[in-house]
């Protein structure tokens, strides 16, 4: 792991039948089930009336917004992340991997981003050229193999970051035309062109032997210094879309509009968000790490609220807008947070509101040794073994509870502290995704849906507190402390729900998550 990120830290300064067709049971992925396995579901503890102090929640037949795009919730890896994850062999890719990001998109093609940081300090040697001061990393045959069989492997699509930062156009276009030949041209999205370049002008690219820090660009480089360094390298780059601003900054962010008009080859505008931040930020801040914060709307909803006046600038440029670098805390680790229960409450909660606002994909960041990763690996002999981080589990609830295609219906109640989403599917499926981010007090929700059907079943996403780092559950199954295929085990604990007086009562414990899913009415 690099020393503290210094797109991580920017990145942190920006706050503000009876059954569903996506319910996974022990198979990591989505399947129909049966008429004898749904009839062999245990049924919810039956209560005769709707209790004295249960929270309501009305379900719309409205939809609203646009729908959910294929691919949508994709990840985002650091250069060194891809063998550190995947393996170096192209022909024996880490399948404990390769499931865990088909979980996340399991009725369609993964979209993965290989960038961050790394963009800048990555490039692929060029014949005659000085390798750049600020480069760490040099790729070759081995990384465009490991990553093209990857790819090919879950049939995803990849953007890739290209070093603007060297601030030349031979290094970017090496770079490019090697990658695109190595990772195969099916399989890239777009070509990111840097990463976070508002730091260029003011953090430490890398530092002489002298201990001189020289920065990438003078100080006081601004958006339209890198209009023009953006137009001089891009346009010697092959024949591919590119991706950018790949910025967070508050003052960089507005000027959006301008940089898709001057930029026509931009097919992918990417913009990143973290809600909170470890450096530089007193206790009393709202972006200082905790759990109260991190559950605050401010870290989910204003966060999302933040990039939604962008969604129309896109479409208008008929451009896919993605947040294609996003997590929790930047700039450090926060214990406790970061690796806790916590995230995976947020994460669930932080990329509804991005699906609420219109955005196309949201891709969650994960590299080895970072203190939000998603997951490690071991491997021994052939044998490969991942530890699965609690984050993930409620990224996996996002994704059965909004396959691709779904919209959000609109929803009415005062709910307090529990959130509420609720989606329904292309085939009619209904699903209603519960909340509960009060830490100490369980939450009972009378949820009515118009034309449901008489029952519904219930999976829960539980551990032991909001602080756990460990014991985390999904519909009673779990990865446990490592796991060899990526696929949830253990017994199923989804249960069957019956409506009291035409609504489905679900209690909610403290700091837990509930997806209720109705079935299709039958032809």
């Amino acid at each position: 792991m690099p020393p503290v990120s210094r797109r991580l830290l920017a990145g942190g300064l920006v706050a503000a039948g009876i059954l569903a067709a996506a319910l996974v049971v022990g198979l990591g992925g989505s399947h129909r089930t049966s008429a004898h396995e749904r009839a062999a579901l245990p049924v919810e503890p039956a209560v005769r009336t709707i209790p004295r102090g249960a929270l309501r929640l009305t379900v719309g037949r409205r939809a609203t917004g646009h729908p959910i795009p294929a691919g949508f919730l994709g990840l985002s890896l650091e250069y060194p992340a891809v063998e550190a994850y995947a393996g170096s062999d192209p022909k024996a890719i880490n399948p404990v991997l390769v499931q865990l990001i088909r979980n996340l998109s399991p009725d369609a093609a993964p979209n993965l981003r290989i960038g961050g940081d790394t963009t800048d300090w990555t490039w692929w040697p060029v014949p005659g050229a000085a390798k750049p001061g600020g480069v760490k990393y040099s790729l070759g045959r081995r990384f465009a193999g490991v990553t093209a069989a990857l790819a090919h492997e879950l049939g995803a699509q990849v953007i890739l970051g290209i070093n603007l930062e060297a601030g030349s156009s031979a290094v970017a276009a090496g770079e490019a035309r090697a990658l695109i030949a190595g990772v195969g041209r099916d399989s890239v999205q777009a070509l990111e062109l840097g990463n976070e370049p508002e730091l260029y002008g003011s953090f430490t690219w890398y530092t002489t032997p002298s201990g001189q820090h020289v920065t990438g660009r003078l100080p006081g480089y601004d958006f339209a210094a890198y209009q023009d360094d953006f137009a001089r390298i891009g346009a010697a780059l092959p024949a591919a879309a590119l991706a950018g601003p790949a910025t967070g900054a508050p003052k960089w962010i507005p000027d959006l509009p301008r940089f898709l008009s001057a930029q026509p080859r931009v097919k992918v505008a990417t913009l990143h968000r973290y809600p909170l931040q470890l450096c530089f930020m007193p206790a009393a801040s709202p972006m200082f790490p905790s759990v109260a914060h991190l559950l605050a709307p401010a870290a989910s909803r204003s966060l999302a609220d933040s990039v939604a006046p962008f969604v129309g600038v896109a479409r208008a440029h008929q451009v896919a807008l993605r947040i294609d670098e996003m997590n929790t805390v930047s700039c450090g680790g926060a214990p406790g947070i970061s690796n806790a229960f916590v995230s995976a409450l947020w994460a669930l909660d932080a990329v509804f509101q991005m699906a609420r606002v219109g955005v196309d994909g949201v891709n969650i960041h994960t590299f080895p040794r970072a203190p939000y990763q998603l997951f490690t690996f071991s491997r021994r002999h052939s044998r490969w073994r991942g530890f699965v981080a609690p984050e993930y589990y409620g990224l996996m609830m996002f994704a059965q509870a909004a396959p691709p295609g779904a919209r959000l219906l609109r929803l009415s109640g005062a709910l307090g502290k529990v959130r509420s989403w609720a989606t329904r599917a292309p085939d009619g499926t209904t699903r209603v995704v519960l909340i509960n981010e009060y830490a100490t007090h369980s939450r009972t929700v009378a949820v009515r849906i118009a034309g449901a059907r008489p029952l519904a079943t219930l999976e829960r996403l539980r551990a032991k507190s909001v602080t756990a780092t460990t014991g985390v559950t999904l519909g009673g199954q779990t990865f446990g402390t490592a796991t060899a295929t990526g696929t949830l085990a253990g017994r199923s604990t989804i249960t069957a729900v019956k409506p009291i007086a035409g609504a489905f009562v679900v209690r909610l414990p403290p700091a837990s998550a509930a997806l209720l899913t109705l079935p299709v009415p039958p032809a």
